[in-house]
């Protein structure tokens, strides 16, 4: 008879056993994350340190410059400067991206496509740092690094595994949504200007009387959606969508995105049917509809692509007064992710390189020093704060966050949710796609979970059904013809 064989107890890195490792602590429920959560903390360091010097993730990029212009009044809404006047353009670096793959993968990839927006704002860089579809993979931080490790190459093999991918998804109901948008053809867009951005996330607009509301950031090519199918996306050149947008760049004409805002007010939050801060929910067009408010616009290239593309740093903790973060779990750890990964990559004087640089405002802090330091050090100004020096810099209350209100108990909370994982993506299986579309979702999802093991297979094809009956059955019966072969 076999022995019994203890399961090993998963630790932290300085060998404490860890609680809970899909729930970050947040105070309450619906509350932000506590900075105590050090396990969180130092998962998402030792993760921002993996690869050296490329991304970790959104390695494969391209970018170009243009602005961003204001079309129809928002002020109302948000005291944010850049935003104040219908007409009133601002200076924007834009940069696209695959998710997964190395620096030198395929732009083809069936990948989600990072859409970040630098914006040169008088206030500060603001960037929007979003995606091209409108919801996420996972809805708490704590999950991250497992499923990009889920993306990356077998650590034994060093090739893609379909075992590892679909694993996790079998495990996470959570993430049927994105997979479902992923193995549509929108998971292979014909190139980066034929695709939506998203800020995914919930943020807050904050007006000059202090009035709070929740928005969701959306941009929509003029020029339309345009996608591959799976034939075409293996047979087009790895490099098709940079070269697509520098060369229609250097033709002369101009990308453009059209830009939305969904507006709820801070009132509505808490009686919404969703939980308006999980990321693998969206907010349907029905309640609130997508308001216009501007267009950005791509029209000069890059004149070096290491200077301007590789070095660009965003994060979406660069905001200026008018917008603020909200409770959203994910966004919580990407506040302290990204500029954390940056200073790993680029040093931690980061915003001193000219692409990253506020220069339409100047910066004065008591920060000095470091590698790279390019920027004539902030010459002789005091380097301390509260002081006495007349003419130094001095603290702006106006600026300050709009308070917000949190009273739980601070524990690993699972995220509570009235409606089911599986009733957004059953609606965007049954209702947003063609009858063409759900075909090639299906025979994409069969070419890739084909190659996993049976017991995964049958735990998906039990995940797709309670999406919707005809989406798993014809995943099982795709399955049932099909052979393993190589991804």
């Amino acid at each position: 008879m076999a022995q019994d064989v203890k399961t090993p107890a998963l630790t932290t890195s300085w060998g404490a056993p860890v609680d809970d490792n899909q729930n970050s602590i947040t105070a309450g429920p619906f509350g932000p994350i506590l900075l105590q959560d050090t396990h969180l903390i130092d998962k998402l360091a030792h993760f921002d340190r993996e690869r050296i010097p490329e991304r970790v993730v959104h390695a494969k990029g391209a970018g170009a410059h243009g602005y961003f212009e204001v079309t129809h009044d928002v002020t109302k809404y948000t005291k944010a400067k850049f935003l104040n006047k219908v007409g009133k353009r601002t200076p924007v670096f834009v940069r696209f991206s695959t998710v997964g793959g190395e620096k030198g993968s395929s732009d083809c990839a069936r990948d989600p496509r990072g859409f970040a927006i630098k914006h040169y704002t008088e206030e500060g860089i603001y960037d929007m740092v979003g995606n091209n579809t409108p919801i996420f993979f996972i809805r708490d931080p704590s999950k991250f690094p497992d499923f990009i490790h889920t993306q990356k190459r077998n650590p034994q093999t060093n090739c893609g595994d379909a075992n590892a991918f679909w694993d996790f998804a079998s495990q996470v109901p959570e993430s049927i949504h994105q997979f479902s948008f992923l193995f549509s053809d929108r998971g292979t867009p014909f190139s980066y200007r034929f695709m939506n951005g998203y800020s995914s996330h919930t943020f807050k607009w904050v007006n000059a009387s202090g009035e709070v509301h929740f928005i969701k950031l959306h941009y929509k090519p003029v020029d339309g959606i345009k996608n591959m199918t799976r034939h075409e996306a293996s047979t087009s050149e790895a490099d098709h969508a940079t070269a697509d947008l520098f060369n229609h760049i250097q033709s002369g004409k101009a990308a453009v995105w059209d830009a939305f805002v969904q507006i709820m007010p801070a009132a509505n939050a808490s009686k919404y049917k969703y939980n308006i801060f999980d990321v693998t929910k969206v907010w349907p067009h029905a309640d609130y509809p997508l308001i216009p408010y501007g267009k950005l616009v791509l029209n000069r290239n890059p004149v070096n692509y290491f200077a301007e593309v590789e070095q660009s740093a965003f994060s979406p903790s660069h905001m200026v007064p008018g917008i603020e973060a909200s409770a959203d779990r994910m966004l919580q750890g990407r506040l302290f992710s990204y500029p954390d990964t940056h200073r790993h990559r680029l040093g931690a004087n980061y915003l001193q390189i000219p692409i990253n640089c506020p220069y339409a405002c100047k910066v004065t802090n008591q920060q000095r020093d470091g590698p790279m330091t390019v920027n004539g050090n902030q010459s002789n100004e005091v380097i301390y704060e509260p002081n006495t020096v007349k003419g130094s810099a001095k603290q702006q209350p106006e600026s300050k966050i709009v308070p917000f209100y949190i009273d739980d108990f601070a524990a690993r909370y699972p995220q509570l949710h009235p409606n089911s994982d599986f009733e957004q993506p059953g609606n965007f299986y049954r209702s947003v796609l063609s009858e063409r579309d759900r075909n090639n979702l299906v025979g994409n999802i069969v070419a890739h979970l084909q190659n996993a093991k049976k017991e995964i297979q049958a735990r998906m094809i039990e995940i797709f059904t309670k999406v919707d009956k005809d989406y798993g059955k014809r995943v099982a019966d795709g399955l049932m013809k099909a052979k393993p072969a190589k991804l």
